[in-house]
């Protein structure tokens, strides 16, 4: 039971509801075929001519659904509906409908999907400006700050350098008068008269006579002269340069130099031109941290974002062999089965020498390895990988299990061939 009426340019068409509720969700429309499912209640209808579902509205109130329906060509209809079809074109406009609609959703979902990428992209590209130019004010800062405190420290030297200077002069003149009053003393010593007692007075001195013979009375008598004071000087003493603070014979030599050698490596790998670091802060620039963030992007199913952080944890760390085994499992669940074969051997070719503390890590690669070859249906080579995994956890069940399967397929093959 429904009413309609149109003009060149839309058609308008009443729908009553007899009591239902109807939601945004009961209606489906394209550009031929339109559709209202309320339970018990059906309407369908197979347009007349082609609509244009993209701006055509449909409102819910008052007991009624009111569509505006507007045409891609602009005619009078003969009627709403396509009159004396066969079933077979009912159904073909039907399905073809269903899959247009299909497409269509799904084609808005990709531009949403691009969309909120590019808006993701935008923001942290936003972020990262922003985080550049707060760095750069800090480091801006600490310039300031250095320079402020280098003038600083250059006018206290040089104010240090002063008083030095005066107190050297003052020093030098309390010395020269201290010597000026020593001579002095010394020459009204020598210019006192000596007044003779009784006893001097009856015995008469005689000079001597002869060179050398000047007497304390001689006007040619020679001053003493004062040492001058001793030079100061510094005495420089050079210790064995050691980066370790112990003592030499308290160090291992061999560890420390295997140790120093290392942390050079990773500076100079850190160092290198990776445009992809560029960004990052410098706690960023560390394998465990990438090695975290690609885990917590595999859990939240954003495997080439973990891929991403995994590469970038080998660059700087190529000897890890969990950064190999977490990148192949991303690999494996990215289907790229040849990679997830490459990562897991090379996981295997780190975890040497087998010892206990390893054998978790190399029971997953050997698994991961198996699953790519039975996926590439190598199935010989991933039941070698899986028994391997077995002898090392003979007690794991699923192994067990999954072994016995690719049995069972290797010896179905057999019996077909």
């Amino acid at each position: 039971d429904y009413s309609w009426r149109q003009t060149d340019s839309a058609v308008y068409l009443s729908l009553p509801l007899r009591g239902v509720r109807a939601t945004p969700a009961n209606i489906f429309c394209t550009d031929q075929y339109l559709k209202v499912s309320i339970p018990p209640f059906l309407f369908e209808a197979v347009l007349y001519a082609p609509i244009d579902d993209t701006n055509s509205t449909a409102k819910i109130g008052n007991g009624i659904i009111l569509f505006t329906l507007y045409k891609k060509e602009m005619a009078m209809w003969d009627s709403l509906m396509i009159e004396n079809a066969n079933k077979e074109k009912l159904q073909y406009l039907r399905e073809n409908a269903v899959l247009k609609a299909h497409e269509k959703a799904k084609e808005e979902a990709e531009a949403k999907k691009v969309t909120k990428q590019e808006h993701k992209k935008y923001a942290l590209e936003a972020t990262m400006k922003l985080e550049a130019a707060e760095r750069k004010r800090v480091e801006d800062l600490k310039e300031q700050e250095r320079q402020k405190v280098t003038r600083e420290l250059e006018l206290w030297k040089n104010q240090q350098k002063d008083i030095e200077r005066q107190k050297r002069i003052q020093g030098e003149e309390e010395l020269h008068q201290a010597v000026e009053q020593l001579r002095e003393r010394k020459k009204d010593k020598i210019n006192k008269p000596r007044i003779p007692n009784d006893r001097s007075s009856k015995t008469r001195v005689k000079p001597t006579k002869g060179p050398g013979s000047d007497s304390m009375f001689s006007d040619n008598l020679k001053e003493e002269q004062l040492p001058a004071p001793r030079s100061a000087g510094t005495i420089k003493i050079n210790f064995t340069s050691r980066v370790f603070p112990t003592a030499l014979r308290e160090s291992r030599v061999a560890e420390e130099e295997e140790w120093l050698h290392k942390q050079a490596e990773a500076r100079r790998t850190i160092n290198a031109d990776l445009s992809e670091l560029e960004d990052l802060k410098e706690e960023e620039k560390s394998p465990d941290w990438l090695k975290d963030k690609g885990n917590k992007m595999f859990a939240t199913g954003d495997y080439l974002a973990a891929v991403n952080a995994y590469n970038l944890a080998v660059r700087l760390n190529n000897k890890l062999p969990v950064l190999y085994l977490n990148r192949a499992a991303c690999h494996l669940k990215l289907r790229n089965l040849h990679k997830a074969i490459e990562d897991s051997s090379k996981a295997l070719e780190l975890l040497t020498p087998p010892v206990p503390d390893n054998e978790n890590a190399r029971v997953k690669a050997y698994v991961r390895r198996g699953t790519a070859f039975c996926q590439l249906e190598l199935y010989a080579e991933g039941l070698q990988d899986y028994e391997a995994a077995l002898k090392i956890d003979p007690k794991n069940k699923i192994i067990e299990k999954d072994a016995e399967k690719i049995r069972h397929i290797i010896q179905g093959t057999l019996q077909d061939s």
